[in-house]
């Protein structure tokens, strides 16, 4: 007589495990990675729920849409439905929701929280999983205007309450403390870490770094990511005679205001150079060839950016604030300095500027651990937090059939 367990494994009879059914499943994020204002969120949606097309579940994707966009697309095998533009998003998503996307069977909505919360709990009976990079809270005052920014943090004040029976993924343990103080039970919060494309961003021989000492700074330029921390702690080096420059690489609604700075300061183009938008080549080729990498926002979700530079073998000086401490391990992969303190960030880079052998240590140290994440775990993460909803779901739909 076979034991339970070996029919149940179908390995007794020579049978193969049944597969899983596959998930229909959708997601909302206010843009898709075609989107000019496309950023990290948008990177981490396509790599994650791309892989899940890939392997056979359906996704489809509510976004909003932007000039020269057709309102349906095909990307990554994620079937993108684009409504209304940057600002209308929110008020015409749960219109479109209601008339074009709530007959079908879903079995479950990703709420993919970016910019300001859209409630999805509200729209559906669905169970809503809340996948959230970083809120904002009072950090929105630093980079919108008073009126947009007191919007974003009045909307962000419910979250707790409007996704209480919400399953949530964060993708840090910073992220995931933030959502527990907000009134999320933290033993329903699943942390699911980003992922690094390792085979594109990697330590390449024939690379060398620069040579002159050079920070860089590569992503947008928004008032918030605090680039001016960096430029006035290269006037202070400067000032100190210590040799080195800043390379910034990205575009944003701030770069005319960051140019102005560094004028104002005295800064040149020996000093500091404005690449504008790169591209992916060129942005891994910065990476590798830049001595330290800078990032010095007040709030992250990860600091995808760091573990890029990681990656590619360069270590990052980075605030000491959420995110930003997951994805930087403090004297193994770069420093962590006080968000603010321009001297302490001087003093950092100075030090890493007079020392290209601690860059190379650190640099080494921030590959291997890098290579600890892929976007495979991250997307094999996301799907086993997505299951279990389903699976709670149906048992809770079997156990009503079967009454009391």
């Amino acid at each position: 007589m076979p034991s339970p367990n070996a029919e149940s494994h179908g390995k007794a009879r020579g049978t193969s495990p049944v597969s899983p059914p596959a998930l229909d499943v959708l997601v909302v994020n206010w843009q898709d990675r075609e989107n000019p204002q496309a950023g990290g969120a948008e990177a981490h949606l396509h790599e994650v729920f791309g892989r899940l097309a890939a392997g056979g579940h359906r996704i489809t994707l509510l976004c909003s849409g932007f000039d020269g966009a057709p309102p349906r697309a095909v990307l990554d095998g994620i079937e993108a439905h684009r409504v209304g533009g940057r600002h209308s998003f929110a008020l015409r998503a749960r219109g479109h929701f209601r008339r074009h996307l709530a007959h079908r069977s879903f079995d479950l909505v990703v709420e993919d929280l970016n910019k300001v919360p859209l409630f999805t709990p509200r729209w559906t009976d669905l169970p809503v999983v809340l996948l959230v990079h970083h809120l904002f809270g009072a950090t929105a005052f630093q980079e919108a205007s008073l009126p947009v920014a007191a919007v974003t943090w009045l909307l962000e004040r419910p979250v707790g309450r409007v996704f209480r029976d919400a399953r949530a993924i964060a993708v840090s343990e910073s992220t995931r403390a933030d959502l527990a103080a907000r009134g999320l039970d933290p033993t329903r919060i699943a942390v699911v870490p980003n992922g690094i494309d390792l085979e594109t961003y990697a330590p390449d021989p024939g690379t060398a770094r620069d040579l002159e000492p050079t920070a860089l700074y590569l992503g947008r330029l928004k008032r918030y990511k605090r680039v001016d921390l960096p430029i006035r702690a290269l006037a202070r080096l400067r000032d100190r005679g210590v040799p080195g420059r800043l390379v910034v690489a990205g575009r944003g609604d701030h770069a005319d205001a960051l140019r102005r700075l560094a004028s104002s300061l005295g800064l040149g183009e020996d000093r500091i150079h404005f690449l504008g938008f790169v591209s992916e080549d060129e942005k891994v080729r910065l990476f590798r060839s830049a001595w330290v990498h800078v990032l010095t926002s007040p709030k992250e979700g990860w600091g995808i950016a760091a573990m890029e530079a990681a990656a590619c073998g360069t270590a990052t000086v980075a605030s000491d604030a959420p995110g930003l401490r997951d994805s930087v391990v403090h004297g193994q992969t770069g420093w962590l300095v006080p968000h603010g303190d321009v001297g302490a960030l001087a003093d950092r880079l100075g030090a890493l500027f007079t020392d290209p052998a601690e860059c190379e240590r650190l640099g080494a140290q921030a590959r291997r651990i890098a290579e600890g994440f892929s976007w495979d775990a991250s997307a094999r993460g996301v799907l086993e937090v997505l299951r279990r909803v389903v699976a709670s779901r149906q048992a809770g739909v079997q156990s009503s059939r079967a009454g009391p």
